[in-house]
């Protein structure tokens, strides 16, 4: 669906909406005349290879009526479905890193919101379905949007789209197409499905279109025949029924265009006179915002033309959608396994001649070997008794047949059968050798691969064969780059309010996760995770599958532990298959002391820890009460006899020794208190570099 603005626009008159539909559709068929409906016809015939409908209905016609065979050893199957599992081992590490005035607080925080969105967008499935496509239809899309239909504030949307219904631009030359002019999506769409996107003004247009018929050309509205419920193409069809043709037709759908395509325009920039950076002014912001903003942050405000994406949709002579697109550049990403100057192509086109190849010589071989069981017989005429030479044609070929014939005839005879030809069989083989050596997959990397063959050399087939595929996999590294530099783009343009987002801790064994805020304002006014500031590089690298990294993560494991590496337990049942692995490897850490207390319990031995160093304090006080009593009683009896003068001092002494080995004491649990936190701060550091070497040792890990 087009994005369509709330922004009030004028109103184009008939002549120019007319002149605009109609420029619209001349750039439609001026990209399908160029290469589209060729490209449709052998991407339909790749899929159809793919999916095993190897043999023209015309031919296995003529084959059926001459009594051949058609085989269809279908060898493409395999060869792309190990080219698939081979990218499904190697998922994406998208990471960010700060330049220019970028923070590594942030960069960590972006690539945390793309392991979100990618989870939210269930990306690996995506991106699989777009690199079959690929591989298999030369072309694969990603669509990435904004999507307000569960956020209020959108989200990042990641989609595949059918590459049938996308069309390059005619003169694109590189991969990327920010360097395109234009690009376009076709569909056909019926009324109902126009008025529930666009409204029912622009439906009631299409339909009085279609009454005064005036279509644009046979490709853009499909009729059905109401009497007989066949579909045709073309405003022809009412010529059959000058009088009423509608009793006759019906209209079915009609053909929408979106084609988002550069345009020069005027925009004003804002200009950090200290730093030079330059960020374009929203364009539905007012005069008095934007300047106010300048004005507020000390910045300049200038106006340049630069080429921005102009966004239309029409349907046959009706604009349905024309304005200026809320993004900086088109929503397409796409992946093509191989691009030479504008031509893009994937792995089924060049295995379709070797396939009909391997399946025509093969039928070919069976129908040589049937008409050596059944050539055929010379029967003299009326000289078979008890049956004619039209049973003799239905059970000759049986086993254990006995053939009388009358006396005085010549005996049947069989026909010689035809001597296969040498070499026939070589010419199979070698048509399967082609498509190995075509694709480039090895029977090592099919696991056909003889039983005799050593590990060692297995593993090299294994590696070469990696290599030869190493160039589609290259280009989905490239289509990678775009799509999270897109996924950058829109994060930074869109999500600039406050939000609460749920991140996947793929440190944690028990995959909990935790929430994260986004552009939080603190009550002094700094934004905490703003990342509309700042410029960031996206960095590609590619990690295994987790159930493959945990098996590898932990046969390495046990060998390391074999050869006296002090591996930690709970990090050997992290990369286990156990069902609870998580609650195994926490009891593990509790009974060793390396797990960290709980925000309670370290609450609970501080309260504790603070309760006797008070008890302590009181008893502190209360003894030196008591000796500023005795030393007050001490000077009011002074002038007593002097033998009742030793015993208030006694009795000071005594508490002046109380009092100090209460100090002492007191000077004894603080210090306690000191190794304990000290214990408990380098056991949480343990933990903690426990946890980073776990986190190392797992893709991704930061």
């Amino acid at each position: 669906m087009a994005y369509r603005s709330d922004k009030p626009k004028r109103r184009l008159s008939k002549e120019k909406e007319y002149q605009l539909a109609r420029d619209q559709w001349d750039a439609y068929t001026r990209a399908r005349d160029n290469g589209h409906q060729d490209y449709i016809a052998v991407a339909k015939r790749c899929d159809a290879f793919y999916r095993g409908e190897q043999w023209d209905a015309a031919d296995l016609s003529s084959l059926d009526d001459q009594g051949r065979p058609a085989l269809t050893i279908n060898t493409i199957l395999p060869t792309i479905n190990t080219v698939l599992g081979e990218q499904s081992t190697r998922r994406a590490d998208v990471t960010f890193k700060p330049r220019a005035s970028g923070q590594q607080e942030i960069a960590d925080t972006l690539t945390k919101l793309f392991m979100q969105i990618s989870d939210n967008n269930k990306l690996d499935w995506v991106e699989g379905q777009v690199f079959s496509d690929g591989l298999i239809q030369d072309r694969g899309w990603f669509d990435v949007r904004i999507d307000f239909d569960d956020h209020i504030q959108g989200e990042v949307r990641i989609t595949a789209k059918d590459p049938l219904d996308i069309l390059i631009d005619p003169d694109a030359k590189d991969y990327d197409p920010r360097t395109w002019n234009e690009i376009f999506e076709t569909r056909w769409m019926s009324l109902d499905e126009i008025e529930e996107t666009y409204g029912q003004k622009k439906a009631d247009q299409l339909r009085v279109t279609v009454e005064q018929g005036s279509a644009l050309g046979t490709d853009s509205i499909e009729y059905e025949e109401v009497r007989y419920g066949d579909t045709y193409s073309g405003v022809e069809y009412q010529q059959g029924n000058t009088t009423n043709p509608e009793e006759n037709r019906a209209l079915r759908s009609v053909r929408v265009i979106e084609r988002q395509y550069y345009r020069l325009k005027e925009c004003m920039f804002y200009i950090d006179s200290i730093t030079g950076d330059m960020r374009e002014v929203p364009y539905n912001w007012t005069k008095k915002k934007r300047e106010a903003f300048a004005d507020e942050f000390a910045l300049e405000i200038i106006t340049k033309i630069v080429r921005k994406v102009r966004w239309t949709v029409t349907a046959d002579r009706i604009v349905l959608f024309d304005d200026w697109s809320p993004y900086d550049h088109f929503t397409l990403v796409p992946f093509f396994p191989f691009w030479r100057r504008g031509r893009p192509f994937g792995m089924v086109r060049n295995l379709i001649s070797p396939q009909e190849q391997l399946n025509k010589i093969s039928s070919q071989e069976l129908h040589i070997v049937n008409t050596t069981a059944n050539s055929g017989w010379i029967v003299e005429s009326g000289s078979l008794s008890g049956m004619d030479a039209d049973d003799l044609e239905e059970h000759g070929a049986e086993t254990g047949l006995v053939l009388e014939f009358n006396r005085g005839s010549n005996p049947p005879a069989k026909i010689p059968p035809n001597q296969i030809p040498t070499g026939l069989d070589r010419i199979s083989q070698k048509a399967a050798l082609n498509i190995k050596a075509i694709s480039g997959i090895s029977d090592a990397m099919l696991g056909t691969e003889s039983p005799e063959v050593s590990g060692v050399a297995l593993q090299a087939k294994q590696s070469r064969g990696a290599m030869m595929i190493q160039v589609p996999l290259d280009n989905l590294a490239k289509t990678r780059q775009y799509l999270a530099e897109k996924v950058l783009n829109l994060v930074q343009a869109y999500y600039t309010e406050e939000r609460l987002v749920q991140i996947v801790n793929e440190s944690d064994p028990m995959k909990t996760s935790e929430p994260m805020v986004l552009n939080q304002v603190t009550p002094e006014g700094e934004i905490i995770n703003d990342l509309t500031l700042g410029e960031y590089d996206v960095v590609i690298a590619t990690s295994p599958a987790r159930d493959n990294f945990d098996e590898m993560q932990f046969a390495e494991a046990i060998q390391l532990r074999q050869v006296g590496v002090p591996i930690p337990d709970d990090i050997i049942v992290d990369y286990s298959h156990l069902a609870r692995k998580g609650e195994v490897a926490q009891r593990i850490r509790k009974m060793q002391g390396t797990e960290p207390p709980t925000e309670e319990e370290a609450q609970m031995l501080q309260f504790q820890m603070e309760a006797q160093i008070q008890t302590i304090q009181l008893e502190i006080a209360k003894l030196e009460a008591e000796v500023a009593k005795m030393q007050a009683e001490a000077q009011l009896n002074i002038s007593k006899a002097e033998e009742n003068q030793m015993d208030p001092q006694l009795k000071m002494a005594e508490i002046e020794s109380k009092l100090q080995m209460k100090r002492e004491e007191l000077a004894l649990r603080e210090k306690l208190a000191g190794l304990t936190n000290e214990q408990r701060r380098a056991q949480t550091e343990t933990a903690a570099a426990a946890k980073l070497a776990a986190i190392a040792m797992k893709p991704g890990g930061n």
